[in-house]
Formats: C-alpha cells, sequence, structure tokens
C-alpha cells in the first residue's frame, strides 16, 4: 500500500503563494500518478494537477499558470506550487496516488485564501 501525507496548508492573502507538499511511503515503486484535488464547502471534489511518473504534467483550467506540480523522487515528494492565489482557491487540498491495482488518498490540508 502506499501512504501519503500532505503539508503546506495554511491562510494566506489574495494574490500570496503557498506550496503543498505530499509525502510518499509504502510501495512507492507502484506509483504511476501523483495528483492533487480540492475540495470546497458544499462541492464536489475536483482535479487540479497531475504528474505521471514519466513526469507527463497535466493542469485543470482553473490553476493553468498559476499553479506548478513538480515531484523529487529523491524525497518520493511531489509538491504544488500556488502563485496568485484567489479566495475561490480556498479548499482541502487532498494529494492522490495511483497504482494499476488501486488510488490511496491523504488526509487533506486546508488552504485558505482571504480577500
Amino acid at each position: 500500500q502506499v501512504q501519503l501525507v500532505e503539508s503546506g496548508g495554511g491562510l494566506v492573502q489574495a494574490g500570496g503563494s503557498l506550496r503543498l507538499s505530499c509525502a510518499a511511503s509504502g510501495s512507492i515503486f507502484s506509483i504511476r500518478v501523483m495528483g492533487w484535488y480540492r475540495q470546497a464547502p458544499g462541492k464536489q471534489r475536483e482535479f487540479v494537477a497531475a504528474i505521471t511518473s514519466e513526469s507527463i504534467i497535466n493542469y485543470a483550467d482553473s490553476v493553468k499558470g498559476r499553479f506548478t506540480i513538480s515531484r523529487d523522487n529523491a524525497k518520493n515528494t511531489v509538491y504544488l506550487q500556488m502563485n496568485s492565489l484567489k479566495p475561490e482557491d480556498t479548499a482541502v487540498y487532498y494529494c492522490k496516488g495511483v497504482t494499476y491495482h488501486y488510488e490511496s488518498w491523504g488526509q487533506g490540508t486546508q488552504v485558505t485564501v482571504a480577500s
């Protein structure tokens, strides 16, 4: 199994930046895709960004040009650099790891953007 732990959330003013981290442990060799999702109050969880084991990257339209996903294989960690944050980016951000057989989720980290 894969275990994921997010960190880096917090309160930031609109226009500010935060960097989220997702540390993976366990059967990390089996991970094919690492992704970030978010869920705002009263809304469904939505896709934010993903990076494959071949470093193919995809972003939601709402964050293109503002967010950057990256990975550090030596640290088994995926990052989400979030710039030019907006109040509508406020949500709990979750990390997801996908293998051929299952997917794992982290516990989430709260991001609050004040206007």
